[in-house]
């Protein structure tokens, strides 16, 4: 059996989905919403508080899929650290073989990074969220468990990613540094099938594993891809990065969300994923263009509809 938290969420609803293809028992740890799927057993519960006694007996695997994003830093601590602490004590007192938590790529900040492999550089989290979640990270890396980061996680549930890139052009019609820079981004279907297979294989994958597309997107790439599938305007003309802060109103007072949607486009983050998929069947999928491709319908209903 897999318990899987967050399930509800963008990633863990697919992951649910892939698990029960597979024929696999699934325990999952609903908070608000249960994810109402046949065969699945739902404990209630909450990683911010009470008690999470019993919730691991009888599984082999935990798959943690769940963080808290926005809030007071009080509120995101409770989630991403004492939360994941506790389910790992939970975990430990069960017995549980296999720990897997989603992290995420953000927490190496704002540097320039080209081809970064796990451990080459130091994270230096530039948010509460962020340093939150290195925390709970680092807890599952001491208990022995495995941390998966992507950077940029797109398909249908997405509501951050494609979202904040349309808000983003239509207050700066403008190429950022010419588009130049490339990202590390992976397929919400992708990183789902990657997730499953560290969960139910029989060889641990243990420490810190990058997942993305082997390929970085331009965000000369990126902007062409969705303007197109969504029918938007190109950006016309070019500023640097200091300029289009400048144009979005100034560093004291821009939206954070904007911020992280200006440095995208003029700032390199991409990370190798190369250990990831070698020791993997699962597939990191077609590229960028081509998997956008199939989910713009979705994106078209939800962030223009």
């Amino acid at each position: 059996m897999v318990l899987v938290t967050g399930a509800a969420g963008f990633v863990g609803s697919v992951v649910v989905g892939r698990l029960v293809e597979r024929g696999v028992r699934v325990r999952v740890l609903v908070h608000r919403v249960g994810v109402g799927v046949l065969g699945v057993e739902e404990v209630w519960g909450d990683l911010a508080g009470g008690s999470l006694r019993g919730l691991c007996e009888g599984v082999g695997a935990v798959l943690h899929l769940a963080s808290r994003i926005v809030g007071t830093s009080g509120e995101l601590r409770a989630v991403n650290v004492e939360g994941t602490r506790a389910l790992l004590v939970e975990a430990r007192r069960a017995g549980v073989g296999r720990f897997v938590q989603l992290g995420t790529a953000a927490v190496y900040g704002d540097g320039v990074h080209r081809g970064v492999v796990e451990g080459e550089v130091v994270e230096r989290p530039g948010s509460v969220t962020s340093g939150t979640r290195l925390v709970g990270e680092r807890l599952v890396l001491a208990a022995g468990g495995t941390v998966v980061r992507p950077y940029l996680v797109f398909g249908r549930g997405d509501r951050w990613v494609v979202p904040g890139l349309v808000r983003l052009l239509g207050r700066l019609p403008l190429w950022v540094e010419g588009g130049r820079a490339r990202v590390s981004m992976i397929s919400v279907d992708a990183l789902a099938g990657a997730l499953v297979e560290l969960a139910v294989r029989r060889e641990v994958m243990g420490g810190v594993l990058h997942a993305g597309h082997p390929e970085p997107v331009s965000g000369r790439e990126l902007v062409e891809t969705v303007a197109g599938g969504l029918g938007l305007s190109l950006p016309v003309g070019e500023v640097d990065l200091a300029g289009a802060v400048e144009l979005l109103g100034g560093s004291g007072g821009i939206d954070p969300v904007l911020v992280r949607g200006v440095r995208l486009l003029a700032v390199d983050h991409w990370y190798d994923s190369g250990r990831l998929w070698a020791g993997l069947a699962a597939s990191p999928g077609p590229r960028f263009a081509e998997a956008f491709g199939a989910c713009v319908p979705w994106y078209r209903e939800t962030v223009l509809g």
